[in-house]
């Protein structure tokens, strides 16, 4: 049985010329772009486009790939700035307009908002409370206790300082600890990042 081509195999071949080799670096990595987006953007379909830009640049900037990092590294900082923009986007999209009495015949119905409140659970709660961290803070808190990548990694996929990553994960469960109503001064479940770092 063949073993499969690492990433840095596919790309080189896929600057050589090969479109398949790009197809199996999406169809190998698809699910975790699309996860680590949905983890950034809360939303399945802001996920989606997300996933798709940041492929769309991975094609477009293949060619400029180089290797001083590992393929994977360099897909999750496409996949974050795909996210960044993502949000920039999201904060410029006006917000809803009232409806007045007179567009009671152009507005349709959307579907039924299901009845969850028979079986919430706790990765909804914190789906939701990921939302209310800041940006930045929760990039590198889904990177590190989501993809449970080191802080070393992290601060190679974000271009900024291990110290900087340290602060912005502190925060980020801070703020997250917050939007659950956890009491300061609980323990929160810590990462292979943050064991590392001890």
């Amino acid at each position: 049985m063949d073993r499969p081509d690492t990433d840095e195999v596919l790309v080189r071949r896929y600057q050589q010329g090969s479109a398949a080799a790009f197809e199996q670096l999406v169809e190998r990595h698809s699910a975790r772009v699309f996860h680590l987006c949905l983890r950034i953007l809360g939303d399945p379909d802001d996920a989606a486009d997300a996933s798709q830009d940041a492929f769309l640049t991975a094609v477009r900037k293949l060619d400029t790939f180089r290797g001083e990092a590992a393929f994977t590294t360099w897909l999750h900082r496409v996949t974050v700035n795909a996210c960044y923009d993502a949000l920039r986007r999201k904060r410029r999209q006006p917000m809803l307009r009232l409806v007045g009495p007179d567009d009671e015949d152009r507005v349709e119905p959307g579907p039924p908002a299901p009845d969850h409140a028979d079986r919430v659970e706790l990765s909804v709660d914190v789906e939701r409370a990921l939302r209310a961290v800041p940006d930045d803070f929760r990039i590198a808190l889904v990177l590190a206790d989501v993809e449970d990548l080191p802080y070393d990694r992290i601060a190679e996929i974000l271009g900024v300082a291990v110290g900087t990553v340290k602060s912005r994960v502190f925060r980020g469960r801070a703020a997250l600890g917050r939007a659950l109503g956890v009491a300061e001064g609980e323990p929160a479940h810590p990462s292979r990042a943050s064991e590392e770092e001890a």
